[in-house]
């Protein structure tokens, strides 16, 4: 029985590797092929499961074709309408960049400093300029403009700019929490159904508690310290570690699976965490940070540096006058309003970054069709 298993954990432990190999840099014809399989099996599955639950969906068609007509006729509503359609638009874009960011067991992609980080940030060094967050709605938020009422310097609050950039806040947080409860689902299936699912972070949770009292290492300890916080604790231990920034977070969500925590008591402890605690700190991270007299005192200290200081400095000055030229529509100053190497960098880096995670995508699915061949492999030869 000890041989048995211990080729059993050898096999898995080469299928594993032998998944792992399938990444498109490597092998791409058959990274695509199954990539192209997978998509095709998971249409077939949603699709089964939309049927088996043909009544919800009736329901919904029925409720999206009350709101289309309402959209679409003539009528005082319209006003209302118009402002729900942009409100409903502009939250569902940062619940979908928070998805983005959590999803995956923490390899989803980075939007609070591609996306959310940049907005707080250019909403801050806008208010400070213009002493004001009444920015003038449209362009905002596409584009930020000065008001043209009068102003007094140094009348702009923290408070104010916290209140101005709440609502996209919030709802990135919301969506992290969102992204938070694949691991939750996938532990709790696995505990129900008495079946070893083969994801790496689900195999390490169940060693860390095999080998619970000789963890050594600072990393073990963290993990183990998170779970038993999760464990005993309850809500206000997922609370505790949904509050703070946390690389493993991932960990709680499993343990609440496995532990068959009830959904509301860990999906509410983590959205209140993420949405609003966790949140409204980041914020206040940000803002801090970007305040008008910190980011020129960071410039000036950039300039103080022995030999390349000013030649850094220059590009930093002329962003920054670029942006508040920006900030008062006046384009025809004599400041050139050529493209920044700031600014140039920072879009191909977000084009790196979302390419990296389309490929990452791409590549999680085809190995997941290999472990779907695998598992097929394996059934048949117990069957023999």
């Amino acid at each position: 029985s000890f041989a048995d298993s211990s080729l059993l954990s050898e096999r898995k432990r080469r299928d594993r590797e032998e998944r792992l190999n399938i990444v498109l840099w490597r092998q791409p014809l058959v990274t695509l092929q199954y990539f192209f399989l997978e998509t095709l099996i998971n249409l077939k599955e949603w699709t089964i499961k939309l049927w088996h639950r043909r009544s919800i969906l009736v329901s919904f068609l029925l409720t999206l074709a009350v709101l289309t007509a309402t959209y679409y006729i003539e009528g005082a509503h319209q006003q209302y309408v118009r402002y729900m359609e942009k409100k409903f638009f502009w939250c569902a874009y940062w619940v979908g960049l928070g998805i983005l960011s959590s999803v995956g067991l923490g390899t989803g992609l980075h939007t609070f400093l591609l996306y959310l980080g940049p907005h707080i940030a250019s909403v801050t060094l806008a208010a400070y300029e213009c002493n004001s967050v009444n920015f003038p709605e449209p362009p905002y938020p596409d584009q930020i403009i000065c008001p043209d009422e009068e102003t007094t310097e140094g009348s702009i609050s923290l408070w104010a700019i916290i209140s101005k950039v709440r609502l996209e806040a919030c709802m990135w947080g919301a969506g992290t929490a969102i992204g938070e409860l694949p691991p939750y689902f996938m532990a709790r299936a696995a505990r129900l159904s008495g079946a070893e699912p083969d994801d790496e972070e689900y195999q390490e949770f169940e060693e860390m508690l095999e080998h619970a009292e000789t963890a050594q290492d600072f990393a073990s300890r963290a993990k183990l310290a998170v779970q038993n916080l999760v464990q005993k604790v309850g809500f206000f231990g997922i609370l505790a570690c949904a509050s703070i920034p946390n690389p493993l977070f991932d960990l709680a969500g499993i343990t609440c699976g496995h532990f068959l925590v009830p959904f509301w008591t860990f999906f509410g402890a983590t959205l209140i965490g993420k949405a609003v605690i966790k949140m409204h700190i980041q914020k206040l991270f940000v803002i801090i940070t970007f305040s008008k007299h910190i980011v020129e005192q960071m410039v000036s200290l950039i300039g103080a540096i022995p030999s390349i200081g000013p030649s850094l400095q220059k590009p930093f000055q002329e962003y920054l006058e670029a942006q508040r030229i920006k900030l008062h529509h006046k384009s025809d100053s004599g400041v050139p309003q050529g493209e920044n190497w700031l600014s140039w960098m920072f879009e191909k880096l977000v084009i790196v970054m979302v390419c990296y995670f389309i490929l990452s995508i791409i590549n999680s699915m085809a190995q997941s069709y290999a472990k779907r061949l695998q598992q097929k492999m394996y059934s048949e030869e117990k069957t023999k």
